[in-house]
């Protein structure tokens, strides 16, 4: 599970991140957010789209655990938390400065997913279920498209083709902008797909831009990729 370098995922799995950390990840301003339709993608038991809503900020959540009863998703919180904080206090390469420590980061996971399990089941018109390549949205359906902790942190279980096909189609449906964060794996080295989606040339009418944040977990998770129309 851990490595030297970082943690090691064999599965993607289910930890809920709160709306706070999406502001940090992102560099979003809540108050720019309002009236706009965003979507987050891969966004298992987050809470951002239930405290997002909250505010009267439009958020849809996408991801294949939709198709899951509230209780189904419940049963898979804990032993997932669990797997992952095992190994956490093991590792080396994080940064101990958002997050007290590692009892201070399970406790923001435990609050995210319960807030979400109850927005799930009071809106569940809020959260679509499907999986990446294939988005099941209108052309131009969001301002701004949101992806944590999946694309590039998931690197060695999802192929260049699944991140290239996946961009193309989140870029579809995004008539904004698209941020993908972090720009490094699980194991904290830079994504080896990020030089090859610039020079693909399916992906020639867009460009990608690396912006620095002011968060810092992973080591070198300080940058988000932001995709837009050239």
């Amino acid at each position: 599970m851990s490595t030297k370098r970082g943690l090691q995922l064999d599965r993607v799995v289910l930890l809920g991140r709160t709306f706070d950390e999406y502001r940090r990840y992102f560099l979003l301003n809540p108050e720019d957010l309002v009236g706009k339709t965003m979507l987050d993608v891969a966004s298992g038991v987050s809470s951002f789209c239930a405290e997002a809503n909250a505010r009267g900020i439009r958020v849809t959540s996408f991801d294949p655990i939709y198709s899951l009863t509230p209780e189904k998703i419940a049963e898979r919180c804990e032993p997932d938390l669990q797997s992952v904080f095992r190994a956490i206090g093991s590792v080396p390469t994080y940064r101990w400065t958002y997050y007290k420590n590692p009892e201070h980061m399970r406790e923001l996971r435990k609050r995210a997913s319960s807030t979400f399990l109850l927005d799930y089941q009071a809106h569940p018109e809020r959260y679509v279920s499907g999986a990446l390549p294939k988005l099941p949205f209108a052309d131009d359906s969001f301002d701004l498209t949101l992806v944590s902790y999946f694309l590039f942190a998931y690197q060695d279980q999802l192929s260049y083709e699944f991140h290239r096909d996946s961009i193309l189609e989140i870029m579809r449906i995004t008539r904004g902008e698209a941020r993908i964060y972090p720009t490094v794996t699980f194991e904290v080295e830079p994504s080896r797909y990020r030089p090859l989606l610039r020079s693909d040339p399916a992906l020639r009418d867009f460009e990608f831009t690396v912006i620095k944040t002011d968060f810092e977990f992973l080591l070198n998770s300080n940058s988000f990729l932001q995709v837009r129309r050239i």
